[in-house]
């Protein structure tokens, strides 16, 4: 291994160990080997940093966030908490899977796993106490179940992988479906048992009437997702299209029929949303430039001809990889992680016969998992802040959710036509 790797590798760890932020320590790591050891000018980084920024599939990211800020703002998520409880509450356990089924709703609308945990968690681990859950399993769960929100479409993390490997966007939301209900029904299963034998509070079945009136009051709400996939999958409108469609949409909602946001907040939601844009937008240039500098200096095909030369056989690929991606996911976001690991590994993908899209999915989910696992899981400090709990004691009550997630990982890395067993039925993609 050449000097020169060994230097940019420590830059980079130890500015991340030293908490520097992310897209500072993707900066000065992609100067430091832009100056002294690619031989490339430096402007050559100030082009990648604006070309990086300068790309039309972004746009959905931006206004995917800029439409999950509006439902936070409005009702829309409170609407889709009451049909999700109206459904499935009555049952043992039934407000916790209430909760999961909310994540997985407004996960179909936000592609957010932090939007998620704020917007269901804040509401949800209140409730779940008030109704004498136990806070250890209420903080858990409702810390675990966003992670749809970036595995159920739409998903920014996928937007972004997209981008890199130029897959069809529609064709990997289509992974997300499949794999996102078999987490609802698993940490629903898990509630149902371990709830069945406590003195926690059900509510009563609804009558046919309260159902009827609950599905109406949220019908708005509800038809969101549903504009979002039919147009995007019906070919009506192209997945950008659908995001611009889904804000004007929710925008309408909740002013003029809602009536649950005032004019006067229009403009704190748009700020907020080009706040949180703008800091996606910092993090995608400095990823950009470092996988700029790597491509130059061919790491990636090194890296590709190291692993297949020691690696001989698809099934052992994949599990390192995933080991890999969960560890580091630990320390990065799945922005950063996305960007910088995708081109490294994506050229390696062909000499095993590994569908990039059953690759991408796998990617996601595994990053996903980061959010709720220490010592950087966004997840775990957010539910902590909503409990005032210490990051031991979120970790420790998050464990047996991670465990589900984790077999479902396994299932989906040894079992691709489950995966793309909706691509292939719709795109003919395999």
């Amino acid at each position: 291994m050449e000097t020169s790797y060994i230097i940019i590798a420590l830059c980079l760890i130890g500015c991340l160990a030293a908490t520097v932020p992310v897209f500072m320590s993707l900066f000065f790591t992609s100067i430091v080997g832009f100056y002294f050891f690619s031989g490339m000018p430096v402007m050559m980084m100030a082009q990648t940093l604006f070309r990086s920024m300068d790309n039309f599939a972004l746009v959905v990211v931006l206004f995917f966030i800029l439409c999950g800020n509006i439902m936070t703002s409005g009702s829309i998520v409170d609407k889709l908490i009451k049909v999700a409880n109206a459904v499935v509450g009555f049952f043992p356990g039934g407000l916790a899977m209430a909760g999961v089924l909310a994540c997985g709703m407004f996960g179909a609308i936000s592609g957010s796993t932090v939007a998620t945990v704020v917007a269901i968690g804040g509401f949800m681990i209140p409730a779940l106490m008030d109704n004498q859950y136990d806070e250890q399993f209420s903080v858990g769960i409702m810390t675990a179940s966003p992670i749809l929100g970036i595995i159920i479409p739409p998903s920014i993390s996928m937007i972004l992988y997209s981008m890199v490997s130029n897959d069809s966007l529609a064709a990997l939301f289509m992974t997300g479906f499949i794999p996102g209900f078999l987490i609802i029904v698993s940490f629903s299963i898990y509630s149902y048992f371990y709830c069945k034998n406590r003195n926690f509070k059900r509510v009563p079945p609804p009558t046919f009437r309260e159902l009827i009136t609950v599905l109406r009051e949220g019908f708005w709400a509800l038809m969101l997702p549903v504009l979002i996939f039919g147009g995007i999958f019906s070919g009506v409108f192209t997945a950008n299209e659908a995001a611009v469609v889904a804000c004007v949409y929710s925008f309408i909602v909740e002013l003029f029929i809602h009536k649950d946001m005032k004019f006067m907040d229009v403009k704190k939601v748009v700020v907020s949303s080009a706040v949180t844009s703008a800091t996606l937008l910092i993090i995608v240039a400095g990823a950009s430039a470092f996988g700029r500098y790597l491509t130059l200096e061919q790491i990636p095909s090194l890296i590709a001809d190291a692993v297949v030369s020691h690696i001989h056989t698809p099934w052992m690929f994949l599990l390192v990889v995933n080991i890999m991606l969960l560890i580091v996911g630990m320390f990065m976001d799945i922005i950063s992680a996305t960007l910088i690991l995708a081109p490294i590994l994506l050229p390696i993908l062909p000499e095993f016969h590994i569908s990039s899209l059953h690759f991408g999915l796998l990617m996601t989910v595994n990053l996903g998992i980061g959010y709720c696992t220490p010592p950087l899981g966004v997840s775990l400090y957010i539910t902590g802040a909503l409990v005032n709990r210490g990051l031991v004691y979120v970790t420790r009550a998050v464990m047996p959710f991670l465990a589900i997630q984790i077999a479902i990982l396994m299932l989906l890395t040894y079992w691709p036509d489950l995966v793309l067993f909706l691509p292939s039925l719709f795109y003919h993609i395999r």
